[in-house]
């Protein structure tokens, strides 16, 4: 089976199981401030996983579009990726372990779906301690489930307990949704290598078992206490790692070998004249390319596209494009080629993924403008980096302000020096000169994606509303061609980008605060109606209807001031929300505006958030 077939099985499977499929949101998350881009499948489920209603309802399908950068350096080994696609079902307060158990086990193993051999599929489940029991209810429904197909699952044998860092999920902040999980793993058939235990098992790290599926049941709450008290509404929330599966069934040792990545590897080769797995040197750096040109891709070509800068994800895409253009160097390319593979990305992913070929020049554009910066960035830096490499040669660090200047004033990014220097940047020295000037250091990128959920408190409901009354306001002020691309929203402030080619006058600023301010006086009713996202659109509401809603979606409605499609949480009426002030208006990227903005609370909460129109 292809990629494609793959991933269509997946979701008939679910459809036929009464769930509905939903679309892959964006990978810029909104309004979650702990991470850069959606890293899992229920990243954009937060609400609904907290028990609101969604607009699709209780069981629901995806494939989700997902980048992990935090282990980038691991990237160009044989099994790293920072782009993937996370394919998962959802039970909210619908089915749970029994369904999820044996729906999981069906879909691998039934000559119908997967056909995989059962034999080969080994099993994990939290082992238990002190704030929950061993899941012996998991452990029963997998003996049955394996029974079903003759096979009798001993414990310990084909079914192993693990604790909670192996199996348990969250919660991803101090507090919330958690539970134990159950992990499905296949048996390549490698042989036990002894430099990692007597005996080999499941979670063992010789290599031999792949983990390919992961069942996470929601079933207790966190609180600030540090105890676990059970869910009101228990939840099912499942991720299978769609390239792992592809590499198990299309029987390859790693995903760089499954069909997709060699028609990338294949066009590198062409381009660099090599041939990928002659030079193990070689092979990385193609890898690497194939990589970070997909990744890129898709992040530029997303909804929510953004472009190469020196902050948050702009940081990241930027360094991934130029990490890419360095090893394609080692290989021999000179000119531009990133957006050649690029072209043979949209081409293999346009069918699941329509936004590639509609944001196809911005995608190529985009690539060659950085491609072109690069260029002029290393024939001006290297000669730098080269008299750092000979003026340190006896340190065993980089001094961190040398590290900084060189990134302040030739657009080095520290990873690139190091590589070219040889060693490492002194870590403190660079956290210093970082902070100082508010930029982003790779430090800084892991710390976010070690969060999680995103606050929902009564501070960040404030914000979030304003938020809505912030977007209607520069679209009154400055035009309808201003679009969200991004917020940020704590406990203290909210952050807001959005489309506008130019520098805001003071007078627009004071213009959009009076609006916002107005709106929050006039104490406008907020609810929210559901609704088709033709009606929506009819009806006025303003939101990108392209990414993650489905057929149906929710449409807060702020009195007579504003639509707009979202997620929530939001507050019942527009005076809790309190006085709006911009402390801040400032470029994000190329025609991309940012706004800070806090507000100063005037009223308390209320026990329940915005509802239906009744």
């Amino acid at each position: 089976m292809t990629t494609n077939e793959i991933r269509s099985k997946f979701l008939d499977f679910f459809k036929e199981k009464g769930h509905a499929v939903i679309p892959s949101a964006s990978l810029i998350p909104e309004n979650d401030p702990t991470v850069l881009f959606t890293t899992a499948g229920m990243h954009p489920l937060v609400p609904y996983l907290l028990g609101e209603k969604h607009p699709a309802g209780s069981r629901l399908a995806d494939v989700q579009k997902c980048v992990r950068t935090g282990d980038i350096d691991e990237v160009g080994d044989n099994r790293h990726l920072t782009f993937f696609e996370m394919l998962g079902n959802w039970s909210l307060g619908d089915y749970f372990k029994r369904e999820a158990i044996t729906w999981s086990f069906e879909f691998l193993t039934s000559p119908r779906w997967l056909n995989l051999d059962p034999g080969r599929i080994y099993v994990t489940v939290f082992e238990g301690d002190a704030d929950a029991p061993r899941d012996l209810e998991s452990v029963s429904i997998w003996q049955d489930a394996y029974q079903s197909r003759g096979i009798e699952a001993r414990f310990n044998e084909r079914i192993f307990a693990y604790p909670k860092e192996k199996n348990w999920w969250g919660p991803a902040g101090m507090t919330g949704p958690c539970g134990p999980d159950t992990e499905i793993f296949w048996d390549t058939g490698r042989t036990h290598d002894m430099r990692f235990g007597a005996e080999c098992h499941p979670n063992c790290d010789c290599g031999r078992f792949i983990e390919i599926w992961n069942n996470v049941f929601m079933e207790y709450n966190k609180t600030p206490q540090a105890t676990f008290e059970p869910l009101a509404q228990k939840n099912v929330d499942t991720g299978m790692g769609l390239e792992r599966v592809v590499a198990v069934l299309q029987g390859k040792s790693t995903v760089f070998e499954t069909e997709n990545f060699e028609t990338l590897l294949g066009t590198v080769g062409t381009i660099g004249g090599k041939k990928y797995g002659e030079n193990e040197e070689h092979d990385r750096a193609m890898r690497i390319v194939v990589d970070h040109v997909r990744t890129a891709a898709f992040m530029i070509g997303d909804p929510r596209g953004i472009t190469p800068s020196n902050v948050d994800q702009g940081y990241i895409l930027r360094r991934l494009i130029r990490r890419a253009v360095r090893y394609g160097r080692q290989l021999g390319i000179e000119g531009f080629f990133t957006s050649k593979i690029a072209e043979k990305v949209i081409e293999l992913f346009r069918d699941a993924y329509p936004e590639l070929e509609k944001n196809r020049d911005r995608i190529i554009g985009e690539l060659d403008a950085e491609e072109d910066k690069f260029m002029r960035t290393l024939q001006n830096g290297l000669r730098e980096v080269e008299k750092v490499k000979k003026e340190f040669e006896a340190s065993p660090f980089i001094p961190g302000e040398t590290a900084f200047y060189l990134y302040e004033s030739f657009g080095f990014p520290k990873e690139l020096t190091e590589e070219t220097v040889g060693k490492k940047v002194d870590e403190s020295e660079w956290e210093k000169a970082m902070k100082a000037h508010q930029d982003l250091s790779r430090q800084g990128a892991e710390k976010k994606f070690k969060g999680g959920l995103a606050d929902h408190s009564w501070e960040t409901t404030r914000l979030h509303t304003a938020t809505h009354l912030l977007h209607k306001a520069l679209r009154n002020v400055l035009g309808e061609h201003v679009e969200q691309k991004g917020s940020n929203i704590t406990a203290e402030r909210l952050r807001f980008d959005f489309s506008h080619p130019a520098k805001m006058t003071p007078e627009e600023i004071k213009k959009t605060e009076e609006m916002v301010n107005e709106a929050i006086a006039r104490d406008l009713p907020v609810h929210f109606q559901e609704m088709t996202v033709d009606e929506a659109k009819s009806g006025g509401a303003i939101g990108l209807f392209e990414d993650r809603y489905g057929d149906k979606v929710k449409v807060y409605v702020v009195g007579d001031y504003s639509k707009e499609i979202c997620g929530g949480p939001h507050v019942r009426h527009t005076a809790q929300v309190g006085r709006f002030k911009i402390q801040k208006e400032e470029a994000s990227s190329s025609g991309i505006r940012r706004i800070k903005a806090v507000v100063e609370p005037n009223a308390a909460p209320e026990t329940e958030p915005a509802g239906p129109k009744e």
